[in-house]
């Protein structure tokens, strides 16, 4: 087993090598997601009840599934603007090649909705993307590629972080400011990043025995397992009988019989416990909560709508965008402005629009973008380009309400618009 554990160092290995050595550590800091990897080395990676969690069994959950794919595909579809600072605030880079690469294709094979959908999956899965930045030889960008992060290695060489590629034999070394690496919980060396479904395969596991459970009692007809004891006469009868009986229970059930006949002398017990003092139902709500808990998903957001009403799912919309979908856009933002724009780049950034969450209702938005124009925060063709429609002319100046004035004019000072420059009315 030593010697499986040291021809394996270079790939991504279940141990966790000390920081200070500086070899080669993996990527992630738990498990591989590849499931053949833990019986490569005779291992298995179980979770709560004994279960095997891997990505795939993980996944198998419909309240995980729900919450991956909600939350990659939200933080996907969200639009990405260049601007510049300037004397008189920010302004919109207009045909920056950056926002082609971030809003429209990262490379000629793949949308910037597939590429970023696919980070964040590898990110609230497997615990890290890292997508490889292809330049030209005056430096400028041309195109992001993903990565197998299985096959991604992170060590430190000569004090820098470098990022070991291998695939069908070959391998290439990316320094760091090449990649851009995304990461659900890195380490504080930057070299792992921990899974959440690694990291909490108890509770994955056990809501996935709970799944199984469930499915064998449906599968057998509604029947649990049960003991029949008698006064058999030799082993032949006593199988004979219990074939007889499970029959006998089958067909009840079809026919939605409420019990069955057995001979006399013969008693019938159950096996284990019965899902309704189980409280199975209770228990798979509970495991939708624990795994919103995970992901920072309020209850709504992972389908559980057992408490919600219209008010509170209106703030727990609110809870979603400042707390859980903020943070990860700003990950985003601050990796892709240092791997693309550099650290001393301080006037052009990138940054994600999440107005097209936070719009509401038509009444509510066409409110809030008449007080904007008519309080002089937003230009007409402004308020007409966050609802996607057309420039017309004359919408670029600023409006106010005509009867506004200063304060200082009126209380104690002279009104406006009172008398002429002769003294008369």
């Amino acid at each position: 087993m030593m010697k499986l554990f040291r021809r394996s160092r270079g790939k991504p290995a279940i141990e966790n090598p000390p920081v200070e050595t500086r070899s080669d550590a993996p990527v992630q800091i738990m498990h591989s997601s590849d499931p053949n990897l833990p019986q490569f080395l005779g291992l298995q990676v179980l979770g709560g009840a004994g279960e095997e969690v891997t990505i795939e069994t993980a996944l198998s959950i419909p309240a995980l599934w729900c919450a991956v794919n909600f939350l990659a595909r939200t933080l996907a579809k969200l639009p990405i603007g260049i601007f510049e600072k300037s004397d008189n605030g920010r302004v919109k880079v207009q045909g920056s090649r950056i926002s082609v690469l971030l809003n429209r294709a990262p490379n000629p094979e793949t949308t910037a909705f597939d590429w970023r959908f696919a980070a964040y999956v590898d990110v609230f899965t497997k615990g890290r993307h890292i997508s490889f930045i292809e330049r030209n030889g005056k430096g400028d960008v041309v195109n992001i590629w993903p990565l197998d992060i299985d096959k991604v290695t992170v060590s430190r060489r000569n004090g820098r972080k470098t990022y070991h590629y291998k695939e069908n034999g070959k391998s290439h070394d990316y320094a760091a400011k090449d990649v851009i690496d995304l990461a659900f919980m890195p380490s504080a060396n930057g070299l792992q990043s921990r899974s959440p479904i690694y990291s909490h395969k108890l509770t994955i596991g056990y809501a996935i025995a709970v799944m199984k459970y469930g499915a064998r009692i449906f599968g057998s007809d509604g029947v649990p397992p049960f003991v029949v004891t008698g006064p058999y006469t030799s082993p032949g009868a006593m199988d004979r009988a219990s074939a007889d009986l499970k029959e006998a229970f089958s067909e009840a059930s079809a026919k939605g019989q409420a019990s069955v006949n057995i001979p006399e002398g013969h008693t019938v017990k159950p096996v284990g416990v019965d899902p309704e003092k189980m409280q199975m139902n209770e228990t798979k709500l509970q495991n939708v909560v624990e795994i919103g808990r995970i992901y920072s998903l309020p209850p709504v957001f992972v389908q559980d709508l057992t408490n919600g009403t219209f008010s509170n799912t209106e703030q727990q919309d609110l809870q979603l965008v400042k707390h859980t979908l903020s943070s990860w856009l700003t990950e985003f933002e601050q990796e892709i402005n240092l791997k693309l724009y550099g650290r001393d780049e301080s006037k052009i950034y990138a940054e994600a629009n999440l107005d097209a969450l936070l719009r509401g209702d038509l009444k509510s938005r066409m409110d809030a973008l008449a007080q904007g124009i008519n309080s002089g925060q937003l230009t007409p063709n402004e308020g007409r380009a966050l609802n996607n429609r057309e420039n017309k002319p004359g919408g670029d100046e600023l409006f106010m309400q005509g009867a506004m004035a200063p304060v200082t004019q009126l209380v104690g000072g002279e009104k406006p618009n009172e008398g002429n420059d002769d003294g008369e009315a």
